[in-house]
């Protein structure tokens, strides 16, 4: 049985795995994102020597990836925009790459083995450092004339900024409460974690209390919005947020009260985690892969 390396870049952790054709997950890793695009790819070429046998590297990146291996659009990581990243890394590694936007590579995992199988119409949203998200139309990915489908990071939010508004990142992502918490409390955002703020207001702490409320308002207002947008059958949250075991549930009290308020709105959102969690990303790149080398069979 083939086995593939699988890395998933994300703007803080760079995740990684070894999975099988089967889609058995083998030996995760986490590691700090490096600082600079020689760095990632010192960090490519080590974990392929690292993990000898794989028939094939899948990666899962953020932005708009085209089919040559340039990323566009924006992300937590600007590096990672203009050269051709997948060139770049086959050179370093002599191995055949597959790369694809992160919560494409998600929607392809839920769409392989996960709770998608057997829908036509699902959402996905990959919530991190900031928002990502993928369209599943008639049970195939859509990614949109400019590759931008799913890139639901980019609605706006109405907030009291000086604009107005701010983009759904910038106010629903893990990222956007680690850096609201880090300011209230005049501490510096790289020494505090989504779990850590978390944990914080379970034990009572009133800045994380307060800030984690707003955080779940806001996943839920920008829910609210994709669900009258294109009414899907499902939205399935992707990220290290997922594994929390009070998601769903934070997420659902949180459209309540919006239901509340607007009596006219009776649909609500069917809102669950994707099936494999943080490891979405990783599965689904791998699932890429394996259709790029069938196509290449035929």
């Amino acid at each position: 049985m083939k086995n593939f390396l699988a890395v998933d870049i994300g703007g803080t952790y760079i995740k990684t795995a070894v999975i099988d054709e089967a889609g058995s997950i083998m030996k995760i890793s986490k590691i700090k994102t490096p600082k600079s695009l020689a760095g990632l790819m010192d960090l490519i070429a080590d974990l392929n020597q690292v993990h000898p046998g794989t028939q094939g590297i899948a990666v899962s990146c953020p932005g708009a990836v085209s089919e040559k291996g340039v990323v566009h659009g924006t992300s937590a990581l600007p590096y990672l925009h203009g050269p051709n990243i997948k060139q770049m890394m086959a050179e370093h590694t002599g191995q055949q790459i597959f790369m694809e936007n992160d919560a494409n590579c998600a929607a392809y995992a839920e769409l392989w083995k996960g709770k998608a199988k057997t829908k036509h119409d699902v959402l996905v949203i990959v919530i991190g450092t900031g928002i990502g998200g993928a369209i599943i139309k008639n049970g195939e990915v859509h990614k949109g004339a400019n590759l931008h489908g799913g890139e639901f990071g980019y609605m706006l939010i109405p907030t009291h900024s000086e604009n107005g508004f701010d983009t759904w990142s910038d106010t629903g992502a893990t990222g956007a409460l680690i850096r609201k918490v880090a300011w209230l409390k005049q501490r510096k955002a790289d020494q505090l974690t989504g779990e850590e703020i978390f944990n914080l207001a379970t034990a009572g702490d009133p800045v994380c209390k307060r800030e984690v409320a707003a955080f779940y308002r806001y996943l839920a207002l920008g829910i609210y919005n994709l669900q009258y947008i294109y009414d899907p059958e499902l939205i399935l949250i992707g990220g290290g947020i997922s594994a929390r075991p009070d998601l769903i549930q934070q997420i659902n009290t949180s459209i309540s009260e919006i239901l509340r308020r607007l009596p006219g709105s009776t649909i609500k959102p069917v809102v669950d985690t994707c099936e494999f969690r943080q490891h979405a990303n990783l599965l689904g790149a791998v699932y890429g892969l394996m259709q790029l080398e069938k196509e290449a069979l035929h």
